[in-house]
């Protein structure tokens, strides 16, 4: 039974049957208040998403959000943190030392023992629950619904798991082997990159694509905003909450977080204004996202001049990188890859060059040989080896879960071409994203198909039939919503 009293500063005093010890309040508020930022981004990467779409798409992935954060807590729960986090891992995954959190309370975490393990593993599972959300954008407006509860708790487990396990976890190999990662370049970034590039291979191209059918604008452009923001603001807790303390170390990561940000945002605003001579706010907010990808594994690690170049490498690379889709024909609808997956490699590759001893050792606890600054050559080696292993190892096993549920017809996420055409959140929800769309101009009964089908938002009129039947309809993985 643990017992617990305070001493004279007010820090918390704790003892049990194996040991004693003291936490700081400040550390655990800090750390409690940035749980509260990072779940703020998961409805964030919602929007971001929703409004990037057609409006008969909309709902959908805003409710995914929220499916995310309820699936991944209960699997966080059942055990995930287990896996991820035990201290009796191996070098790859942990064991169920902790399952449904037995056991897991006032003990010093894994992670620092500046707070204790209750509050590490809440503060985790915002972590284990964006990664997914993040990914599941690569279905937008192809894919059902259901499966991909299960799909997210499979993936959690099989992929996330075992990334978070070995970048993170004192026994992890890439932790033992000295990688630099502060807050997720790998785990989170990189794993939901390639496992959207999986997807999107997985599901194929939507229908018309490579017609001027797709070539569609944001349908709410405020709602990419929107996401922005709760993105952008919750990273703050994302960065600088990684510090599990309220130090000098947490403000630096807050500092070069924001300022990666700006930069990565101007930067590709500025590259897309070359091309359409448009200040285009969504091409903004594209950029500020994979400067905060970028900046993510550094955060702990760079000081603010090295920031700067992160987000301009990030607005640079990840824009152009959106042009890997058309060369080699993927339909990844969000540029997931392009910007997390990419973004991510950047922020790990900038790490091993920039990272810093003396910014890690701001916390006054953390030693490390630093980056290429530091003449640490073997450090950019290490962050290769990462990026590499994290990149491989979610994409192949996200094809293979993608490809077993295919094995069990309801488990299979690919939608028909019905659905298509009426808009996931209609047929799979039964709800629409804003009351006063009109629905004749969204659809057409379906006698009038032949005619024609009206796809919806502010895309031209589609041209195809269901009836003539399309390279979607002879696919084997597209299957009725009663199968």
């Amino acid at each position: 039974m643990v017992n617990v009293t305070y001493d004279a500063s007010g820090d918390i005093e704790w003892s049990n049957a194996t040991g004693s010890g003291v936490f700081n309040l400040g550390d655990i508020a800090w750390t409690l208040a940035s749980t509260a930022l990072v779940w703020i981004m998961i409805p964030g990467v919602g929007f971001f998403y929703s409004g990037l779409l057609r409006r008969k798409n909309a709902l959908s992935m805003i409710y995914l959000s929220m499916m995310t954060v309820a699936m991944v807590s209960f699997q966080w729960f059942f055990w995930g943190y287990s896996l991820a986090f035990s201290d009796t891992a191996n070098q790859y995954i942990g064991d169920l030392k902790y399952f449904a959190l037995r056991n897991v309370l006032e003990q010093p975490s894994i992670g620092s023992n500046r707070v204790p393990a209750i509050v590490f593993c809440v503060f985790q599972l915002m972590f284990a629950a964006i990664t997914p959300m993040i990914a599941i954008g690569a279905v937008a407006e192809r894919s059902r619904l259901g499966p991909l509860m299960v799909f997210v708790f499979i993936w959690s487990t099989l992929v996330y798991d075992p990334i978070a396990c070995w970048t993170w976890n004192t026994n992890g190999w890439s932790y033992v082997l000295g990688g630099l990662d502060f807050a997720g370049g790998t785990p989170v970034h990189i794993s939901s990159g390639s496992a959207a590039l999986a997807i999107s291979l997985y599901l194929g191209k939507r229908r018309g694509y490579g017609t001027e059918r797709l070539a569609y604008k944001p349908h709410n452009t405020t709602y990419v905003v929107l996401g922005t923001v709760f993105l952008w603001f919750g990273w703050f807790g994302f960065n600088g909450g990684s510090a599990l303390s309220a130090n000098l170390r947490a403000t630096e990561a807050c500092i070069v977080t924001n300022l990666a940000a700006s930069v990565g945002g101007l930067t590709w605003m500025l590259w897309d204004y070359r091309l359409e001579r448009k200040w285009s706010v969504v091409g903004f907010c594209s950029g500020a996202i994979a400067g905060l990808v970028a900046i993510t594994p550094g955060s702990g690690f760079v000081g603010a001049p090295a920031s700067v170049l992160f987000g301009f490498m990030a607005g640079t690379v990840c824009n152009f990188a959106t042009q890997l889709k058309f060369l080699f024909k993927y339909d990844d609808t969000l540029d997931i890859f392009a910007s997390h997956a990419i973004g991510g490699i950047v922020g790990n590759i900038l790490t091993g060059l920039f990272a810093q001893a003396s910014i890690a050792g701001a916390d006054g606890i953390t030693s490390i040989p630093g980056g290429w600054l530091d003449h640490n050559y073997r450090q950019l080696g290490i962050q290769l080896a990462d990026s590499v292993s994290g990149l491989s190892y979610s994409f192949v096993m996200t094809t293979i879960i993608l490809w077993a549920m295919h094995l069990i017809p309801w488990f299979r996420l690919r939608c028909d071409e019905e659905t298509e055409i009426i808009g996931v959140d209609d047929v799979e929800m039964g709800e629409f994203a804003y009351d006063y769309v009109g629905i004749e101009s969204e659809l057409m009964p379906q006698s009038e198909y032949n005619n024609g089908a009206s796809g919806g938002g502010r895309e031209p009129q589609h041209t195809g039939t269901v009836s003539q039947g399309s390279d979607h309809e002879k696919d084997p993985r597209v299957v009725s919503s009663g199968a």
